[in-house]
């Protein structure tokens, strides 16, 4: 289909106005601007958030408050979210990264969407606009079910996690600027040696990023030891859809997986 307008418009009370039309929500383009080019985007009209306002990053009381068209630069040069930085650096090239959006990354499908991963971990909040005013939802809800018709998150919500409690890894291709194998990301806090609460993410190994429920059972008042990583790994297949693609097949994701899993912990 043909690209017949493109909205900029200046708050997100406007980009909604524009979606009442029809048309597809535009972060930075690296995901649209693909299927625009090739002629595959099913729709005619792009309602860019380019300038809608909503490009912020702050941080206070320990909670980051994210602006849905901030960049993963934007994110990464922010003191308070270094602890996201070995996650973002593996993500595309510098130049994706000064245009690839936060809000963004939540629609990008598996093997990709690296940073939505990492939310899923920190159980983020999203806010989200619509044509009935503005809801939060968490980013899970978000990630399994998308939003409604006419709606635009607006930002996403972070508490930041307390230091020595978040955990990532990426296994990929090549060291950087490839996509996921498998993605892990992990906000696990430990008490007397033994784990007291864990949430664990995985990327890359379904159609979008998942809970390792299971192996956040397993881990609940053991310790982070080598054979405890890997018996949770294992039972992370329980929670996996795996797929074929061009960087893996289905059989490799899930045969590597409790390797990854535990290399999140144990470097």
């Amino acid at each position: 289909m043909v690209i017949c307008a493109v909205h900029v418009p200046e708050s997100a009370d406007a980009a909604v106005d524009c979606l009442a039309g029809g048309g597809w929500i535009m972060g930075g383009g690296t995901v649209v601007m693909s299927l625009v080019n090739s002629g595959t985007a099913p729709v005619s009209e792009l309602v860019s958030l380019r300038r809608a306002g909503l490009d912020g990053v702050e941080v206070r009381d320990g909670v980051a408050t994210i602006g849905a068209a901030a960049t993963f630069t934007a994110v990464g040069e922010q003191p308070e979210l270094a602890f996201l930085r070995p996650a973002l650096r593996t993500i595309a090239s510098p130049t994706i990264r000064n245009q690839a959006t936060v809000g963004g990354n939540l629609f990008v499908a598996q093997p990709y969407g690296d940073l939505a991963v990492c939310l899923l971990a920190l159980d983020a909040m999203c806010e989200i606009a619509g044509p009935d005013g503005r809801r939060d939802a968490p980013v899970a809800r978000v990630l399994a079910s998308g939003i409604a018709a006419g709606e635009v998150v607006v930002a996403v919500r972070v508490v930041l996690p307390q230091p020595g409690t978040w955990y990532y890894h990426k296994a990929m291709r090549r060291r950087l600027n490839s996509a996921a194998i498998v993605t892990v990301a992990s906000v696990t806090r430990a008490d007397g040696g033994v784990v007291a609460s864990t949430r664990i993410a995985l990327g890359g190994v379904a159609s979008r990023p998942v809970r390792a429920v299971s192996a956040e059972r397993l881990l609940q008042g053991r310790p982070l030891t080598h054979e405890v990583l890997t018996e949770a790994g294992e039972a992370a297949r329980g929670d996996i859809d795996p797929f074929d693609d061009a960087h893996a097949s289905a059989w490799y994701r899930a045969r590597v997986l409790p390797v990854h899993l535990r290399r999140a912990f144990l470097p």
